[in-house]
């Protein structure tokens, strides 16, 4: 199986029309969730099934699960409602929906063209001033319907939060099987709901650390067997693999510029760990951090100017900030415990890492500067967060006493806390930025 027939039908075209409004009061918004209060109750929405003649049903349990996963909104159960929603261009019976409790509804209408191609609309609306919030057309192949579910979910969370959202989007991991002595880890992708998993290398041998490019068509991720390992540089559309140089040593925990542009990795040679980086186009690498201690896991800030990084050179390992030239280098992390992982938000706003404190592990938040830690799960094992692309919400893998690692999700408030959806056994998870 090759990744370009994985990915078949992610090329498909979207086209997007926005509705025309009902009236001019429909631009603004009568009810919002506000997602920076202290406490936020999810908001009660109606998501009842498309109608038209094809996955109409589907579509709409994928919007549901992405918006309650979200833990935002409380999407209804609404199959006893009398209004039936058979024309989209019809406005609903409001009082039907009033009686569920419901304060914004979604309905739609599938439709199918002469050619084949899948037409969606949708329409939000506001349930109990009656008036519609947005409205938009989707086009695409059926067999991309899951996307235009997710790109739906990504307008409805935005125009209902003034957030963009993150619900079109994949997830590297490493798929974990297998007894705890003898665990197979292959590299493996999906939807961000845990749809679509596949497998992209055959686990003979060990992966880690898959990262994402700014286009997210490439992964660079580390390989380990038996005679040592590799970085290796992975096209999603083509199913080229190609590994980055040739080093001493161990190398480990690559990832990319925010251009894509080059790679930071770190390389291990007789105990001491410093942080190299790669241009991919010429292949020039330049060795930036000089200090013998354990330099490691370096992320770029997303205007490319700075690295924050992991290193013992302290006493134990802390969080630092440098120039992306090596330069400038200072402390940022000054709590008791241990800070490794760390990764820059999307947004710039803040710094994620892990963290462990005595026998428990947390996934925390920080600004750039180290002001405002924040610690938001706190368990046996909790370890390496990645950003969904909006900034607002993070990925890990936490492991229990019985050492199956499952992926997590927590927003950066720490209130919303709960399993992701794929089943298996996973870690070391990467978010893919908003697919195309």
């Amino acid at each position: 199986m090759t990744l370009k027939s994985v990915f078949a039908g992610l090329a498909a075209v979207f086209a997007v029309s926005l509705a025309v409004a009902a009236s001019p009061v429909t631009a603004r918004a009568q009810i919002q969730v506000d997602i920076d209060k202290g406490a936020v109750k999810p908001l009660p929405i109606a998501v009842p099934a498309f109608s038209g003649a094809q996955r109409g049903a589907e579509i709409a349990q994928v919007i549901t699960g992405n918006l309650e996963r979200s833990g935002l909104f409380q999407p209804l159960n609404v199959s006893a409602v009398p209004d039936k929603l058979q024309d989209v261009n019809v406005q609903p019976r409001f009082p039907d929906w009033q009686a569920t409790g419901a304060q914004a509804l979604i309905n739609g209408q599938v439709t199918v063209g002469p050619d084949g191609g899948l037409r969606v609309d949708f329409r939000l609306w506001d349930v109990f001033s009656q008036q519609q919030l947005l409205g938009l057309q989707f086009s695409s192949t059926p067999d991309n319907w899951r996307r235009v579910a997710h790109k739906i979910s990504d307008a409805v969370y935005e125009r209902l939060t003034g957030e963009k959202g993150y619900f079109d989007t994949r997830v590297a991991f490493v798929a974990e099987s297998g007894p705890k002595l003898a665990r197979v880890k292959r590299l493996a992708i999906m939807d961000q709901d845990g749809a679509n998993p596949q497998y992209l290398t055959d686990g003979s041998y060990i992966v880690m650390t898959p990262r994402f490019s700014s286009t997210s068509q490439e992964l660079t991720y580390m390989a380990l067997r038996p005679n040592g390992s590799s970085i290796y540089l992975l096209n999603l559309e083509t199913s080229r693999q190609e590994t980055v140089g040739k080093f001493p040593g161990m190398v480990f925990a690559p990832r990319f510029s925010p251009d894509g542009a080059k790679v930071a990795f770190s390389v291990e040679k007789a105990g001491n760990s410093d942080i190299y980086v790669m241009d991919l186009r010429s292949r020039a690498t330049t060795r930036i951090t000089t200090d013998p201690a354990i330099d490691t896991s370096p992320s770029f800030s997303p205007d490319g100017g700075k690295i924050v990084f992991n290193s013992d050179r302290g006493g134990q390992a802390q969080l630092y900030v440098m120039n992306a030239d090596g330069s400038g280098v200072r402390r940022i992390s000054y709590g008791g415990g241990r800070y490794t992982t760390p990764v820059w938000s999307p947004r710039g706003d803040f710094i994620a890492f892990t963290k462990q404190t005595g026998g428990e592990f947390h996934i925390g938040v920080m600004r750039p500067d180290g002001s405002d830690e924040r610690l938001l799960t706190t368990s046996y094992l909790d370890e390496g967060p990645t950003w969904a692309p909006n900034g607002r919400v993070l990925m890990f893998f936490r492991e229990g006493t019985s050492g199956n690692p499952r992926l997590w999700t927590v927003d950066i408030t720490g209130r919303i806390l709960r399993p992701a959806a794929y089943g298996g056994a996973g870690s070391d998870p990467a978010w893919s930025p908003l697919l195309d």
